[in-house]
């Protein structure tokens, strides 16, 4: 979809999207267009019952005096200037709004707020999100039912400064949908060889892209993640990106840690049949880690940022790890294996340490869909913080309320380590029904030593089943964003 800025918009071309603050009131594009239409935009509004709230939509089909389909006020509530997720909400729900409309071309008027450069580049932003669409495998697909929308048109005060904001965020967003698709594809498609596969071609950004096989890995140690992935016909991988994009070359990196289970069917502890093709997105977490990767690269950030995902596959099988199995980690500690569906956290513990170890970083940041728990706890509203790091929290907390992608921290705790005792080894790969979320977290502080460290347990984050003003329903990304901004705001030099 290509997106454009200017000063004006052609009134008589295409559909057009107004924002309306609470209490109907337009910006001055919205009244110069109501003037134009005879009062009829608040006309309508006043028949329509409609008062400017945020995310709601009122749409005019062919405006007598003028040429043209429609027009769709989109509600922004009481946005403050700067407010860019205002700015985002806005153009993404005006999108929504025209994808099945059969329109080709939308002009968001964008001169809301004080900072109108900014507010524009965030409405561009928003409806390059909310455009995107997962159809790859729609082969028998009306015409009509497509969308036909292949241009937005943004206008403000000052175009040429909303542009290049938007070239920063247009980089941000492709590693969202990068992320959107790996996550969207099923599990046939998206195996630990083909990921690492599309992870490479972040080389042509000026990551440097290196994979392990499992034969690398045995030799590493890494008995936990192994032992996971060696019931599959899928061969395991570990791939390592860096961005090197700090001053100095040497500083201590950054370090984004992502579990990928590209499928987990729970192995022998399997799981219910119901609901078991969701366990394609097990791997959101390394996708996350990967488009912000291609994130940070697209737009140059300044800092040294590695990422590190491991790949398997979570099969039942002659060859699969069995409930009571004892393996070693890289790091020499030995896990008693009682529940072969708590698996990421067997592939995290060999990621974190090989992390740790070999990059020596300033601080280590893993995402994993880890646990059911995490979803009984929060739901779908935030991802779950692990740290006892607390400036690391507050600038995690602070970077995705900024961009949209809330966490809410939980506790650690000694008393929640104790759970994870084992008879036969140095613990135990889950700790019983109570606190799943917490133990899962204490498992993997094990595996961090004394380098600061935070865990987002995101399982119910990564996919929606419902249309939301930037993401559709499907696969969200959520990470990316987040990560990207934390990067901006606490480890890019200024």
């Amino acid at each position: 979809m290509k997106v454009a800025f200017a000063k004006t918009h052609d009134a008589a071309v295409g559909a057009t999207a107004v924002a309306v603050r609470t209490g109907r009131l337009l910006t001055p594009a919205g009244a110069a267009l109501d003037a134009v239409l005879g009062g009829a935009v608040t006309r309508a509004m006043e028949v329509g019952r409609f008062e400017g709230k945020r995310d709601s939509t009122l749409t005019l089909l062919a405006p007598a005096g003028l040429d043209k389909a429609r027009i769709v006020l989109v509600g922004v509530g009481d946005a403050k200037p700067g407010d860019a997720l205002a700015a985002e909400a806005f153009g993404g729900t005006a999108v929504a709004q025209m994808l099945s409309s059969g329109e080709r071309r939308l002009t968001l008027l964008a001169d809301l707020s004080e900072d109108e450069a900014l507010f524009a580049a965030h409405a561009a932003l928003g409806a390059r999100l909310r455009a995107w669409r997962f159809d790859k495998y729609l082969t028998r697909e009306k015409k009509d039912e497509k969308p036909a929308l292949d241009r937005i048109q943004v206008t403000c005060t000052h175009p040429v400064s909303a542009k290049t904001t938007y070239q920063s965020l247009e980089k941000v967003a492709e590693g969202v949908l990068f992320t959107r698709a790996l996550v969207a594809e099923p599990a046939n498609v998206i195996h630990p060889e083909s990921f690492a596969e599309r992870v490479a071609a972040l080389s042509a950004l000026g990551v440097e892209v290196e994979v392990l096989g499992e034969k690398q890995m045995k030799k590493l140690g890494m008995g936990a993640l192994l032992g996971v992935g060696q019931g599959s016909a899928r061969e395991s991988k570990l791939v390592v990106m860096r961005w090197q994009g700090a001053t100095d070359p040497e500083a201590a990196p950054l370090a984004l840690i992502g579990k990928g289970v590209t499928f987990d069917s729970g192995g022998i502890s399997i799981k219910p049949a119901q609901g078991m093709e969701d366990m394609k997105w097990d791997m959101a977490g390394a996708a996350a880690v990967a488009g912000a990767m291609m994130a940070l690269a697209g737009r140059k950030a300044r800092a040294n940022v590695v990422g590190v995902v491991g790949l398997v596959e979570n099969m039942p099988s002659g060859t699969a790890q069995r409930p009571g199995d004892v393996v070693t980690s890289m790091s020499g500690q030995t896990i008693e294996v009682i529940n072969t569906d708590a698996e990421g956290r067997l592939v995290l513990a060999d990621a974190l340490h090989y992390t740790k170890e070999r990059f020596k970083p300033s601080a280590m940041i893993d995402l994993a869909t880890l646990t059911g728990a995490i979803i009984v706890t929060l739901g779908n509203e935030y991802g779950g913080l692990f740290t006892g790091d607390d400036a690391l929290a507050d600038k995690i907390t602070a970077a995705g309320k900024a961009v949209g992608e809330p966490v809410w921290r939980l506790p650690l705790g000694e008393a929640y380590d104790k759970m994870l005792k084992s008879d036969i080894a140095d613990m135990k790969n889950v700790g019983g029904r109570e606190a799943g979320s917490i133990t899962a977290a204490q498992f993997l502080k094990r595996f961090v030593g004394d380098t600061p460290w935070a865990h987002l347990d995101i399982a119910g984050m990564v996919w929606s089943k419902k249309d939301a003003p930037v993401t559709p329903k499907g696969a969200t990304a959520f990470g990316v964003r987040l990560l990207d901004r934390l990067v901006a705001d606490g480890f890019e030099a200024s």
